[in-house]
C-alpha cells in the first residue's frame, strides 16, 4: 500500500471511531459547600419576647451602623428574615466552613441596670471540618461550636477524630445528610442539638433555603434561612475597618447594655484553650485549631491553598 493510501485508510478509520464528549470535573463552589453542609438549626425562644431570638443579618435595618440595631430590632418584624453568614477556607486535605448566626440583641427578661447581663449585637456560630475524599461535597468529620467564651467539640458519625487537647463533647445528630445544632434563647450560646425538646416547649427550627423567612411566631418548626457569603463584595468582611460597624478588630460596636461586647467570627475566642490558640483563629486559622483540638485525624494538612482571612 502506498503512503498516500495508508494515510487515507488511517483517516477513514479515525473518522469511524465513536466520539465521546468529555466534561470537566465539577469544581464545587463555596456556595455549594455551604448550602450542602448548612445545619438544621434549633433556635430556642423566650415567650417574654419571642422575636428577640429571631435570626437576622447585621445590616437587617438597611445600614451597617451597629449602634442602632438594638433599638430597631422590634420596629418591623418583616426585616428579621432568617440568615446565616458562611465562609470557606481550604487546605489540600480539607475544607473549613464557618457559619455565623446573628441576633440584634443579647438580652434578658430581668432588669439590667448595671449592664452586666445584656449587650447590643450578638454573633455566635460554628466551624465544620470537611475532608476532601473525592466526592463532590466531601465527608464531614468534626464541628466546633461557639457558646459565649467557650468552644465545644463534636465529631460526626463514623469520624476517626478523637479528643486532642480538648475533649470531644459528643457525636453530632444527623437529620438526613445534615448535622443539627441548637442555640439558646436570650444569650444565644450554640451547641450540637441533643435531641431534646425546646425548654418550655417553644422554639424555631430554621432550615437552609434559598430565601430567608420570618417565623410566624415563637414556635414555628420550619422556617427558611438563607446563606450570606461573609466575603461578598460590600459584605461583612468588607466592613471590618468600618468604624460604624466595628469598635475594634472583630468586635462589633454597640452602646446598649455592655458596650462593644459582641464579636464576629474573626474575634471569637475560647477563654482557656491555650495561649497558642489566639483570638479569631477558629475563622482565620481553623486547620491549626482543629489539629490541636482533635487527635487521630489521619492525613491532615495545615497549609492553606486559599484563605481570604489572610
Amino acid at each position: 500500500m502506498t503512503p498516500a493510501r495508508t494515510f487515507a485508510a488511517a483517516l477513514v478509520a479515525a473518522l469511524a471511531l465513536p466520539v465521546f464528549a468529555t466534561t470537566p470535573a465539577h469544581a464545587v463552589t463555596d456556595a455549594d459547600l455551604a448550602r450542602h453542609w448548612a445545619p438544621v438549626h434549633h433556635q430556642d425562644t423566650d415567650s417574654s419576647d419571642y422575636d428577640a431570638d429571631y435570626l437576622s443579618t447585621v445590616d437587617y435595618d438597611g445600614d451597617w451602623d451597629t449602634r442602632n440595631n438594638w433599638e430597631g430590632q422590634d420596629d418591623s418584624l418583616a426585616r428579621l428574615t432568617g440568615a446565616a453568614y458562611y465562609s470557606v477556607v481550604e487546605t489540600s486535605t480539607h475544607w473549613f466552613l464557618v457559619y455565623s448566626f446573628y441576633h440584634p440583641r443579647d438580652w434578658e427578661d430581668v432588669p439590667d441596670p448595671f449592664a452586666l447581663l445584656t449587650h447590643e449585637n450578638d454573633m455566635e456560630g460554628l466551624l465544620a471540618t470537611v475532608r476532601k475524599d473525592g466526592s463532590t461535597y466531601g465527608k464531614l468529620e468534626a464541628v466546633v461550636t461557639v457558646a459565649h467564651s467557650d468552644f465545644h467539640s463534636y465529631v460526626a458519625p463514623g469520624s476517626t477524630f478523637t479528643s486532642g487537647r480538648e475533649s470531644v463533647d459528643g457525636t453530632l445528630r444527623m437529620q438526613g445528610t445534615r448535622f443539627t445544632t441548637r442555640q439558646e434563647a436570650k444569650g444565644h450560646g450554640l451547641y450540637a442539638w441533643n435531641g431534646a425538646e425546646f425548654p418550655g416547649g417553644d422554639g424555631v427550627v430554621y432550615v437552609p433555603s434559598d430565601t430567608g423567612e420570618v417565623p410566624s411566631g415563637g414556635n414555628d418548626r420550619s422556617v427558611g434561612y438563607r446563606l450570606v457569603d461573609t466575603f461578598a463584595p460590600g459584605g461583612l468582611w468588607a466592613q471590618r475597618s468600618n468604624a460604624a460597624t466595628f469598635a475594634g478588630w472583630g468586635t462589633f460596636r454597640g452602646d446598649n447594655g455592655k458596650d462593644n461586647a459582641a464579636n464576629s467570627a474573626w474575634g471569637w475566642d475560647d477563654q482557656n484553650d491555650g495561649s497558642d490558640l489566639q483570638r479569631g483563629l477558629l475563622a482565620t486559622d481553623p486547620a491549626y485549631l482543629v489539629s490541636v483540638y482533635f487527635g487521630n485525624r489521619g492525613e491532615f494538612s495545615t497549609t492553606y491553598t486559599r484563605n481570604a482571612y489572610r
